[in-house]
């Protein structure tokens, strides 16, 4: 039973390069997805959700069963998972269910599922939650997954950054309250009020809803509008720096792996899985990798 389990998991996790079913699992969930997405969006359409009511509803209850069915299996089998959380099989079915691809996964399904089980409550904000769905590509993509990860390594001068960003909203907001609100009571009336105008030009958005008509008004909206540029300059730098650490660190560990695998010589077929399931993992591109073994090789062997 456990090797049916273990199967099931392989199938539905990312696939592996030299899996062809798992692989095929991944596009075509993969596909189900951006479909749901570009249906939902149709049906908001009036024209075509009255036209084609049928097909996008049928299509809705596939893509439900489809979810669902994946959604259980992933639970049966995660107990077959030596790298889940948990010690015992139901403890790693709790960890999934509770994780955040596991909440995801459920939420997938419960948009459709509601309405069924609440008879006549109104649900039909829950329609707008199928674009959830877009979630389940973490499933495939480590993207949100790197992302965190980045700007939890940057933690502390993520949150300097927005400690600076909130200095600059409430002085900002409060500087423009005594500059404005006698001229222009409807949109500066209070210190809240007028973070809306803050926020907006903090981040360089600038909708021109609001906007200063006095002298010092103007100085202030000048001098926020640097203040923003600034910090969403340093929040912007600080990812894209976390990012590259990353991704440095990945190549790095990916090297190593690969002359401990050399040390001997020769790289052995289990070798090479475990390398490419590192590849897979840290998501290096093929020829890059391919690019690191050649340069590690000519190290080795410079007669090469």
């Amino acid at each position: 039973m456990n090797l049916y389990k273990q199967r099931v998991m392989e199938i539905l996790s990312k696939g592996d390069p030299d899996d062809a079913v798992s692989r095929a699992c991944d596009k075509f969930l993969s596909i189900l997805i951006l479909l749901n997405l570009v249906a939902v969006c149709l049906e908001s359409v009036e024209s075509i959700n009255l036209q084609y009511h049928l097909a996008l509803a049928l299509f809705e209850w596939f893509s439900v069963t489809i979810f669902l069915v994946e959604y259980l299996l992933r639970i049966w089998s995660i107990s077959a998972d030596d790298a889940a959380r948990g010690v015992t099989p139901w403890g790693r079915r709790a960890g999934y269910v509770f994780s955040f691809t596991g909440l995801i996964d459920l939420a997938a399904i419960l948009p459709s599922i509601l309405p069924l089980i609440m008879g006549g409550v109104d649900l039909r904000w829950l329609r707008v939650l199928r674009l959830l769905r877009l979630l389940k590509m973490s499933h495939y993509s480590s993207a949100l997954e790197d992302l965190v990860s980045a700007v939890q390594e940057e933690r502390r001068s993520f949150a300097a950054t927005l400690y600076l960003l909130a200095i600059a909203l409430f002085l900002s907001s409060s500087m423009m309250y005594l500059a404005e609100s006698d001229v222009q009571p409807d949109h500066f009336e209070s210190i809240p009020q007028t973070m809306w105008w803050s926020l907006i030009t903090l981040t360089t958005v600038g909708y021109g809803d609001v906007y200063p008509i006095t002298p010092i008004g103007k100085f202030i909206g000048a001098l926020t509008a640097l203040m923003g540029v600034c910090t969403v300059a340093l929040l912007t730098g600080i990812v894209a720096s976390a990012f590259s650490s990353q991704m440095a660190r990945r190549e790095a560990i990916f090297e190593a792996e690969i002359n401990a695998a050399m040390s001997d010589g020769i790289i052995t077929n289990d070798e090479k899985q475990h390398i490419e399931t590192i590849r897979a993992r840290f998501n290096i591109p093929e020829e890059h990798a391919k690019a690191i073994l050649g340069l590690l090789s000519e190290k080795k062997d410079p007669d090469l």
